[in-house]
């Protein structure tokens, strides 16, 4: 079969698409499917298997094995940036140093308060029943933020609960 492109070459890559419903199906040379944008899946295997292989027999290791990772989950303290997520309980003694100062950033405090306290009555108190108005006035502030957030389900309960109240 011939690419469907160029029509000289011998077709090697099949291309299924689907663009705002509508399906087409394209045989193509390697050449063409390059120049459009399709990339062969296994291109760099050769580079990555040198790699490894380079790996067993000198101290050339690829930069990401460098890296100090996580005993228990294998993160390392780039993975943890570029995720904004501690990967276990054990990446907090790994990078404890490197974490500190984002945690201060972020939580304003780096010792765990809890949310109860030793004088229940003078840290929380019991809250005051909200009225009618003010509950009012809460859901609406709500329903702005579920707006803001294109959350329309929440945001339409909100308006429903909103109606209720006030007619």
């Amino acid at each position: 079969m011939k690419c469907q492109k160029c029509g000289v070459n011998n077709a090697n890559t099949h291309i299924k698409t689907i663009v705002n419903g509508e399906f087409k199906e394209y045989d193509l040379c390697g050449e063409c499917a390059k120049q459009m944008g399709y990339t062969n899946v296994f291109g760099d295997i050769e580079n990555e298997f040198s790699n490894f292989l380079g790996s067993f027999f000198g101290n050339v290791l690829p930069a990401r094995t460098q890296a100090t990772r996580c005993d228990f989950c294998g993160s390392s303290y780039s993975d943890i940036s570029k995720s904004g997520h501690v990967g276990c309980a054990n990446c907090y003694n790994i990078f404890g140093e490197q974490l500190l100062p984002s945690i201060r950033r972020i939580h304003g405090n780096t010792a765990h308060c809890g949310k109860n306290s030793d004088k229940p009555e003078k840290q929380n108190p019991k809250p005051q029943e909200e009225t009618k108005e003010q509950k009012i006035a809460r859901l609406k502030s709500e329903l702005d933020t579920a707006i803001k957030e294109q959350n329309f389900e929440y945001a339409a309960e909100l308006r429903d609960k909103i109606k209720e109240m006030e007619g």
